[in-house]
């Protein structure tokens, strides 16, 4: 320890210079800039300076790679994405496909995130209480999201292709084989279960925090009362544990929307257009296509942007005023 010691203090000297002269310069209430420099210029090419490109090839037409090369076009694409003659008939839409997969996005995110933050309460509530083996359990729900989203997808398309495992179990019964990728109903179907047990035990994990950091002597005086499970339950555990259960919702939300590497490899976004969903759409239109087309894949993803802050933005606006009005009672 003490030869690490040395040799730390001694790297610490080699750069004793060059943070006098930097606090020489900048001050001592700037100093920290120094420090947070370099995360910033990694920060703002990584990040910002792909939303100010992002921006340009939205409002730019043309199938040239270069901004440079790109005419200037408005807000086109935007109309090109959103134009209809009859919103309830999307095959009268320009682009029939991109309001077909928000449509199926929108869908997507209602059902998955009601059954996620269900079955991830239940789940965190049982692996809460004192059952036999209780960490292997936790360990066991945990388990799918070490893994890759494209494994757990190809892990699931082995279960339920034609060949699969899924299919030979119903051959072993007696029954017919079923198309459980080919048919519409079916594929969207394992969509919403293949995502839900791939996070679901992420956000387990969240909530059974919440629910350990709950008082305990709060529960003992509710059973000194002789309060019901469901009352206590209602009146005590969902209360207390609101603040986990709106985060939870929040990423939920945001994972469902923005979902696309499973169900790519799992589907491909069929059958037909099934399940392609708007993450799919915009890596169709600006990659996988012939033609690139650039300007709609960037005002699809600002698209998406705008949806997600705004989902995010009146989720948190709900959670603030559902606490105003406990703070009230």
């Amino acid at each position: 320890m003490s030869v690490f010691s040395s040799l730390l203090g001694f790297c610490f000297n080699l750069f004793e210079p060059v943070f006098r002269l930097g606090q020489k310069w900048l001050g001592a209430s700037r100093i920290g800039w120094l420090f947070v420099g370099p995360n910033l210029v990694v920060i703002g090419i990584f990040t910002f300076l792909p939303i100010v490109i992002n921006l340009v090839y939205a409002v730019t037409g043309g199938v040239n790679l270069l901004p440079t090369q790109r005419p200037f076009t408005g807000v086109e694409n935007f109309a090109t994405l959103l134009e209809c003659r009859d919103y309830t008939d999307l095959q009268s839409c320009r682009t029939d496909i991109f309001l077909r997969s928000i449509f199926n996005t929108v869908k997507f995110s209602l059902i998955q995130v009601v059954l996620m933050l269900f079955f991830s309460l239940v789940t965190a509530l049982v692996l809460n209480r004192k059952i036999i083996g209780r960490g292997f359990w936790r360990g066991v729900f945990f388990y799918p999201v070490l893994l890759s989203p494209v494994v757990v997808a190809l892990i699931w398309k082995w279960l339920l292709q034609s060949q699969g495992v899924f299919n030979a179990g119903l051959v072993a019964m007696g029954s017919q084989p079923m198309d459980w990728l080919l048919d519409r109903h079916w594929a969207f179907f394992w969509v919403v279960v293949v995502s839900i047990w791939a996070h679901m035990g992420f956000y387990t994990l969240i909530l059974l925090a919440g629910l350990q950091a709950i008082p305990k002597d709060v529960y003992e005086a509710a059973e000194m009362d002789a309060a019901p499970p469901r009352r206590v339950l209602s009146r005590i555990t969902l209360p207390l544990l609101m603040p986990n259960l709106v985060v939870v919702l929040v990423l939920v939300m945001i994972r469902a929307v923005q979902t696309f590497d499973e169900v790519f490899v799992l589907t491909g976004g069929g059958p037909g257009s099934a399940t392609t969903f708007i993450v799919q759409y915009i890596y169709l239109t600006g990659f996988a296509e012939q033609i690139h087309l650039y300007g709609l894949a960037a005002a699809a993803s600002l698209i998406l942007a705008i949806g997600l802050m705004a989902l995010t933005l009146a989720q948190l606006r709900l959670s603030k005023a559902g606490d105003a009005g406990k703070v009230k009672k």
